[in-house]
């Protein structure tokens, strides 16, 4: 008599992280956090437009060559864009499923008026929105030079910038999306506390004055560079 054969096997952990609400949660909490250690890295990598283009332009050169001769010539940037790339896809599509399942689990009529949906959500979603747009839109501009105006120069990054905020479409642009980014962090930040446990009620002033800062100090730093050039100040 032929044995019985178990055809079915348990979901592995990482399918049962991704199915469930609180691993959503947390894969956008920790997603986020390495997005937010990216944007304060790449804000003190844009103030180095304020000591001149050879500063600047140095500074772009060394992220091609950092890691060398350990690895290849831009392998460490493209490591870098690609735990981005990653972290950028995980935390939107978790946040869509998200916002999908939360929409099923509502009843279909209410008894009493529907209830608005909070600032900080509606600030979370259309924000997350515009940020999306304005990275595709990043991307064309500085690092291909699809819809850079101006005529894109390959290695003249600081001319490249200069461009870009030489035109009051590009200003409008890179300032409605920082905006965007510090409510956006200033938001994320405290969500990504509670989910990972650390939003205790001891901590919760020290948490939103961390995220008030955070999102102040990465707003006036990624906004002063188009500022700078509108005003001349770098030229």
């Amino acid at each position: 008599m032929a044995l019985a054969t178990r055809t079915d096997r348990r979901p592995s952990m990482t399918r049962t992280l991704w199915d469930s609400s609180v691993g959503k949660k947390t894969i956008m909490a920790v997603s986020g956090l390495i997005m937010l250690l990216y944007l304060v890295v790449h804000m003190v990598g844009n103030l180095k437009i304020f000591f001149g283009p050879g500063e600047f332009n140095g500074y772009a050169h060394w992220l091609r060559v950092m890691g060398e001769p350990f690895l290849h010539h831009e392998w460490a940037l493209w490591i870098v864009r690609l735990v981005l790339v990653a972290a950028v896809v995980l935390h939107a599509v978790s946040a869509y499923q998200l916002s999908r399942r939360d929409l099923r689990a509502r009843p279909s009529k209410y008894v009493h008026r529907k209830p608005r949906a909070s600032y900080a959500t509606n600030t979370m979603r259309y924000g997350g929105i515009i940020l999306a747009l304005f990275i595709v839109w990043h991307i064309l501009d500085l690092t291909t030079g699809t819809v850079h105006s101006g005529g894109f120069q390959s290695g003249h990054p600081y001319q490249n910038v200069i461009d870009t905020f030489s035109t009051w479409y590009g200003n409008v642009i890179y300032i409605v999306a920082m905006l965007a980014m510090g409510l956006h962090v200033q938001h994320g930040f405290w969500s990504a506390a509670q989910t990972l446990g650390a939003g205790r009620a001891t901590r919760e002033r020290a948490l939103k004055t961390i995220a008030n800062v955070l999102a102040a100090v990465l707003t006036l730093g990624f906004v002063s560079v188009p500022v700078a050039v509108m005003t001349g100040v770098v030229s």
